[in-house]
């Protein structure tokens, strides 16, 4: 039987609780998954894709079935393929993540003929928030211990200083 190996693409920037309770979940779902930590050409990074990639290991260390690869120069449906994931796990937090991953996940499926996209509903304590949301509350020196893991608070901290 064939190995169910899914990618989780993202930018990851910050990796956030609710990134994570959605690879805990997947995890369970799926043999294999594939963190893809991806750059979002319209948003400017806070951490480079070596730390996001130390922080998401640091953070999902104990599921067994996840690992993390990082990109900056292909198509997400590419990296799939060369990593032999027939899924894509996506988080839709709301009707807007739902409308814009919907037209996603079409095209994915086109340009692939193969790569289905499956979508997790965000877990309610974290529909709310977004990456970019925790980059600005922490700017301001707002509280976001709740809101990313120990290890991405502190990274973050650290390059506040």
């Amino acid at each position: 039987m064939k190995k169910k190996i899914a990618l989780f693409p993202g930018s990851f920037d910050p990796f956030t609780n609710g990134h994570l309770a959605t690879v805990k979940r997947a995890s369970k779902l799926f043999d294999e998954v594939i963190i893809g930590i991806f750059i979002n050409t319209s948003k400017k990074s806070l951490f480079t894709a070596e730390e996001k990639k130390e922080l998401v290991a640091l953070a999902t260390s104990e599921l067994e079935n996840v690992k993390i690869v990082t990109c900056q120069t292909k198509l997400t449906v590419e990296i799939a393929k060369e990593l032999g994931a027939s899924f894509l796990v996506r988080g839709i937090r709301n009707i807007k993540d739902y409308e814009y991953e919907r037209d996603i996940a079409r095209l994915n499926h086109e340009l692939s003929g193969e790569i289905e996209t499956i979508f997790l509903l965000s877990d309610p304590g974290f529909e709310h928030l977004s990456s970019s949301m925790i980059k600005e509350i922490f700017s301001f020196g707002g509280d976001i211990s709740s809101y990313v893991p120990k290890d991405v608070l502190k990274k973050m901290k650290e390059k506040k200083e």
